[in-house]
């Protein structure tokens, strides 16, 4: 389409990073451009500076925290998560304690000072040889402008949380933290110079459903407020004053993008069972107990994963037995008589306890972490298990443990469970004896011995975004090697197959739970592959089921097979590709 855009229209190209249309007014925003001065002063007056850069920092934290709170209640705590990045920055002793100093011994403003040693950090970043790295330079400044603000008694000129009318905002860049405030009734999408897919900032814009495009360079300069544009999300572009042609043609992808919305809201009261009546479990992925009513309200079927982690993170000390007890029963109650499968702690990697002070990793996501953290933190882990036995009276609680590499985490982790069994027991607290344990695979060695926890576990649970990182050795994080993320590699594929067949051997069902769950390009092959359940995000559950019930379950098992001979991934998944717009056209037209 942008090929054929008409004379007297002004182009703008740049990346996409959320999809959907927009046409409306412009609102720019003026780049925040903070005057820091330098002032010197007396000894007496640098003390009471270190004081007012502390009462800064607290006053920080106390918005970013409300900020996250509300996004998790907005769009859910995955989201949210991303300010932990931005907490950990107001806590970082060296950024601190080198601001204290400089104020100290060159007896200079607090603005001054934090200003001088953060740019000095962004900077180093910023020459980063990685682009996720990078990116995150962004971030930092986010937080360090919060705090030079309170330090200077500033507020943003505009008021993005509320606006008096429908626009799309155009900016130099829009920070995590501005984003996460955006009135969503009257932001009709946002466009950015800078910024990439890996953005925080772009990460939203997907989670909030806001068409955007980043990465135009300089739109903040080129565009004024009040001139009337079109901004395409799928493509990249903004189109400043849009012909009645290109209206017209923008029209009709919108269109069809509306019928699509209406078909796929007529699917979530359907089960999702193939043209050749084959059933597919659909449940969904969710964060925290307020996420159950997403779940039912996206026709899921349960909850396949219970990411409990978020209960943990961001507070001073672990949630207490009952807060948990009461976070688990109020899903289970809620989703009833569907099942909710719960994951004990996945913590570590990018996310810790704040009170712990864990020592840095060379390679955390190889290091302390999920099932390795918890055997050893019998405390925190003690008191989960109760909360997760105490839930299971309400009859639809099952539980998995994360990465689990072989049998010996596996003996231990039951081995504990059944301690705090029978210590319920003798305290007379009723708990379900037949609560269901299951494991998840997600690391290459426990795919490859997925029989013999086949023969300790009631279900597996794949979860493919890890499976795949640690098999290709791919953070797929990081730009330059992003390529090699491959869902469709072989090894990958035989990984899957081993691990249903040695499931089903013994008559243990098995989910995916990662995001190849919830792309319908994937969902055929990995039910070709003999996979009983997907669990997904909420909003991706709706196109997976329409896809299914427009698939023959013998396509995607001719699929498998070709997929499971073949030795290149790009083939595997042009053949993903055909079979899904075969059965489902509307939803990839763009």
């Amino acid at each position: 389409m942008v090929d054929r855009l008409h004379k007297g229209e002004k182009i703008l190209r740049g990346i996409p990073v959320s999809a959907g249309v927009c046409r409306g007014k412009l609102l720019v925003l003026d780049k925040q451009r903070q005057v820091v001065t330098r002032q010197d002063l007396s000894e007496s007056e640098a003390g009471e500076e270190v004081n007012r850069l502390q009462r800064a920092l607290v006053t920080t934290r106390h918005q970013i925290l409300e900020v996250q709170h509300k996004l998790a209640e907005n769009i859910g705590a995955e989201q949210a998560s991303i300010f932990d990045a931005h907490l950990m920055v107001l806590e970082d002793p060296a950024l601190i304690d080198e601001a204290v100093r400089v104020i100290q011994s060159e007896k200079v403003n607090a603005e001054f000072a934090f200003h001088a040693v953060s740019e000095r950090y962004a900077l180093a970043l910023s020459k980063v040889d990685d682009e996720y790295l990078r990116e995150r330079v962004s971030d930092m400044r986010d937080v360090t402008g919060r705090v030079i603000n309170n330090l200077q008694g500033r507020t943003d000129e505009v008021d993005l949380r509320h606006l008096s009318e429908p626009c799309i905002i155009i900016a130099h860049d829009l920070t995590p933290s501005r984003t996460a405030q955006l009135d969503r009734q009257n932001v009709l999408g946002f466009a950015t110079d800078v910024g990439s897919k890996t953005s925080h900032t772009a990460i939203m814009a997907r989670s909030l459903r806001i068409p955007a495009v980043v990465g135009l360079k300089t739109a903040s300069d080129e565009l004024e407020n009040g001139e009337y544009a079109l901004l395409d999300g799928f493509n990249g572009v903004i189109i400043l004053n849009p012909t009645d042609q290109t209206l017209f043609e923008y029209g009709q992808l919108i269109r069809k993008q509306v019928t699509l919305e209406e078909k796929l809201r007529d699917t979530i009261s359907q089960p999702a069972v193939t043209l050749d009546n084959h059933r597919v479990l659909l449940s969904a992925n969710i964060e925290q107990a307020a996420d159950a009513a997403s779940a039912t309200a996206s026709g899921a079927e349960g909850v396949g994963l219970f990411r409990t982690e978020y209960l943990f993170i961001n507070r001073d000390s672990p949630p207490t037995e009952e807060e948990q007890y009461q976070s688990y029963r109020q899903v289970a109650a809620a989703l009833k008589p569907h099942p909710v499968v719960i994951r004990t702690l996945d913590l570590g990697g990018d996310k810790f306890l704040s009170h712990l002070h864990v020592p840095t990793e060379m390679n955390p996501f190889l290091g302390w972490r999920a099932i390795r953290f918890c055997l050893q933190q019998r405390d925190v882990f003690g008191a989960q298990l109760r909360a997760i036995l105490r839930a299971s009276v309400e009859g639809n609680v099952k539980m998995m443990y994360p990465m689990i590499s072989g049998l010996d985490e596996l003996n231990q982790a039951n081995a504990l469970l059944a301690e705090f069994k029978a210590e319920l027991r003798q305290q007379n607290v009723p708990f379900d004896d037949k609560l269901e344990v299951g494991v998840m695979i997600e690391i290459p060695s426990a795919a490859l011995v997925a029989d013999s926890l086949a023969r300790r576990s009631r279900f597996f649970s794949i979860g493919t975004n890890d499976l795949i990182q640690y098999s290709l050795a791919v953070d797929r994080m990081n730009e330059k090697i992003a390529h090699l993320y491959e869902p469709t590699h072989p090894a990958i594929l035989r990984l899957i197959k081993n691990t249903v067949d040695a499931a089903h051997a013994h008559k243990v069902w098995v989910s995916v739970c990662g995001e190849m769950a919830g792309d319908p390009v994937l969902a055929p092959l990995l039910i070709g592959l003999g996979v009983d359940e997907l669990s997904a995000a909420p909003p991706l559950l709706a196109q997976v089921k329409y896809l299914i019930r427009r698939l023959k379950v013998t396509d995607t098992r001719q699929l498998a097979e070709f997929a499971l001979t073949c030795e290149s991934p790009t083939e595997i998944l042009g053949r993903c590709q055909e079979l899904a717009q075969r059965a489902a056209p509307s939803l990839f037209e763009r």
